[in-house]
This record gives structure tokens, sequence and C-alpha cells, in this order.
């Protein structure tokens, strides 16, 4: 595995917690000598988050959309900093750079951005691995509704398995590197996503 996308928030919550898991993950990223790619600001668990992976010596590669990059400050020291056109070159860049996705917590767009990656993975067009980072029990709902959205016959249990979960950075990755991918019939191709 060379590099990870993590998806968090801009905010570093209300739980100091989610501001030490920011900090263990990028720490242990840099020590196992995985890249960060992650959104490019410099704020809230981003920021925490980028800060830890340099800080360790680790590379970190920021994605931001030019209409973001005033609004949630461009991270200044990145390894590389790339400025795009819009959200969905931003993702399609984090998804081609990436060999892994984490998700910390975050809001609205956290989700989203996971979400997006976790269909495609149900879709076939990936088979990298999708997990949590349950910081604090951030994302105990959220587990709590995907075996909801199983026993009402939403969400296949095989695809519901595509979502690893742990409060360990380094037992998440651990289950990264052990993750062998659902062979899926491929239902479409990227293009036409």
């Amino acid at each position: 595995m060379k590099r990870v996308c993590v998806f968090c928030g801009s905010s570093p919550g209300r739980d100091p917690a989610y501001t030490a898991a920011a900090r263990a993950l990028g720490d242990t990223l840099a020590r196992r000598r995985i890249g960060l790619v992650y959104g490019g600001a410099s704020v809230g668990l981003m920021g925490v988050l980028a800060d830890a992976v340099l800080a360790a010596g680790g590379e970190a590669i920021g994605i931001l959309p030019a209409a973001l990059a005033r609004k949630e400050i461009a991270h200044p020291g990145l390894s590389e900093l790339r400025v795009v056109p819009s959200m969905h070159e931003r993702k399609a860049q984090m998804v081609e750079l990436s060999d892994g996705f984490v998700a910390l917590p975050g809001g609205v767009g956290t989700l989203e951005e996971f979400f997006e990656v976790l269909t495609w993975a149900q879709l076939g067009l990936h088979a990298k691995p999708c997990g949590l980072l349950d910081a604090a029990g951030y994302w105990r709902d959220l587990e709590r509704f995907l075996d909801h959205a199983v026993a009402e016959r939403f969400v296949k249990e095989k695809h519901r398995r595509l979502v690893l979960v742990e409060d360990d950075p380094g037992r998440l990755l651990d289950a990264f590197a052990r993750h062998v991918a659902v062979p899926e019939e491929k239902w479409l191709d990227r293009e036409q996503t």
C-alpha cells in the first residue's frame, strides 16, 4: 500500500478524541511509509492529520478545488498541493492516487466522499479497502444503520463487509493489508458514473 486517502472534517469537532485520532492516524501512516492523500486544508481534522504526517517525515498530498482554496485555507507545507477546477476532479484524483480510503469523523462532505468510493467498490469500479476510524464511537450509529439496511434488504451482507471499522489506526491499516476484494461483476465503467 503506497498511499491512503483520508476523508475528514474541516472542523476539529467537539471531542478532543477526534483530534487525537487524526494525529495518531497521521503518525501511523508516516511510520509505515504510507503517503496521505486528503482534501488539502490546513484547518480542522484535515490540518491536524496533515501536520502529523509531515511532522513524522511522511508524504502528504492535498487536492483542493479552486473555489475552496480560500475558504478551507490551503495547507502551505504539503509535499504536494493540487488545486483542481471542481469537486468531481478532486475526488477523481483522490481515487486515482490512493490504494485505500479512510473516514475520520466529519460531516456531510466526509460521508458523501466515503460513500461514493464505497459505492464504486460495490459496483466493481475498484477493489481498494474502505474503512472507518471510529474515534470515540463516532461511527457507531452509522454501523447500526448499515446493519439495519442489510436487515431491510437494501444492502447485501457482502457489501456491508466492505466497510472495515477499527478504533485504532494500526489495526485499521492491518485490516487494509488483509483486505481481499469481493469479486464483483463490473456494472459500469468509471466514465459512465
